[in-house]
C-alpha cells in the first residue's frame, strides 16, 4: 500500500580519488588500462545509482550479520537473499527467489556532478578529460615481477548531488527503514566507494542533507500541507508518525 514518499537529497564529497570503472569495450586506443564510467552525452564521469545502491546494501548485510547466498562464482558474489516480506535487508532493496519477489522500496538514482565540480574538472590539467591518472604497480609476491597499470579516478574534493527515495508502505517500519538508510550513509563514510578501497580510494561524505517527506494527500489532493522539509531524518519520521486529524 502506498502511503508516500520520502526524497533525501545531498552531496556527496570525495575526500579521495574515484573509481568505478567502465566496460572495457568504452576503452579508445592508447587509453588507459581501467577507465572511470562517464555519460555519454557529456563525458563527464559520473556515479551509477546501483553502485551506491549495491554498497549500502552490503554495509547493511554486515552491519546485521545477515546470512549470504551465493549469486555468482566469477567474480564471487554473496548476498542475503529471502522470502520474508518483513526482512530488514529484502524489504528495503528488495528481493528475488523461486517463492516471490520483494519489490524494493529505495530508488537510489545516478549521481551527476555537481555544477560547481563540474566547472572545476574542465579546468584541471592532468592529461585527461575531468579525471586524473594513478599510476600502480602490482608486484608478483613470488617471481617479482612487476605489472605496471594505469587507473583513472574522479579526483578527490569533487562534489556529486545524490538523491535517494523511499516508498512509504508501512508506518510501523518507516522509522526502522529510514533509521538503517542512515546507518547505511555513516558507515560508507567510514568504509569506501567503487573499488580499490583499501588502497585509500573512494573515500566519501555526505553533506547538506535535506529530507522532504510527501504523504499520499499530496499526491491524490494537491495537499500543500501534507509535503514537508525538513534537515533530519528524526524529524521526518516524527510528521509521517502524525495521525492524520492532528
Amino acid at each position: 500500500m502506498l502511503l508516500g514518499k520520502v526524497i533525501i537529497k545531498g552531496e556527496m564529497e570525495l575526500k579521495t580519488g574515484l573509481h568505478i570503472g567502465a566496460s572495457k569495450e568504452t576503452m579508445k586506443i592508447g587509453g588507459i588500462d581501467s577507465p572511470v564510467v562517464r555519460d555519454p552525452i557529456t563525458d563527464f564521469p559520473y556515479i551509477p545509482g546501483s553502485s551506491l545502491k549495491g554498497k549500502m546494501r552490503s554495509l547493511l548485510e554486515r552491519l546485521l550479520n545477515k546470512a549470504l547466498v551465493e549469486v555468482s562464482k566469477s567474480p564471487e558474489i554473496k548476498i542475503h537473499v529471502c522470502s520474508d516480506k518483513d526482512c530488514e535487508i529484502c524489504r528495503l532493496f528488495g528481493s528475488s527467489t523461486k517463492e516471490g519477489n520483494i519489490p524494493s522500496r529505495v530508488i537510489v538514482r545516478d549521481l551527476q556532478l555537481t555544477d560547481a565540480s563540474q566547472k572545476d574538472l574542465e579546468n584541471i590539467d592532468t592529461g585527461l578529460k575531468y579525471t586524473e591518472w594513478k599510476f600502480e604497480n602490482v608486484i608478483d609476491r613470488i617471481t617479482a615481477q612487476a605489472s605496471p597499470r594505469q587507473i583513472e579516478r574522479v579526483p578527490a574534493g569533487s562534489k556529486f548531488d545524490f538523491e535517494i527515495i523511499y516508498t512509504i508502505e508501512n508506518k510501523e517500519q518507516v522509522e526502522e527503514d529510514l533509521g538503517n538508510i542512515k546507518k547505511c550513509t555513516e558507515l560508507l563514510q567510514d568504509d569506501y566507494l567503487g573499488g580499490q578501497g583499501s588502497r585509500g580510494y573512494g573515500k566519501v561524505e555526505f553533506a547538506n542533507t535535506k529530507v522532504t517527506v510527501k504523504k499520499i494527500e499530496y499526491y491524490l489532493e494537491g495537499k500543500e500541507e501534507a509535503k514537508k522539509e525538513f534537515d533530519e531524518i528524526g524529524d521526518a519520521i516524527e510528521f509521517i508518525k502524525q495521525d492524520e486529524d492532528n
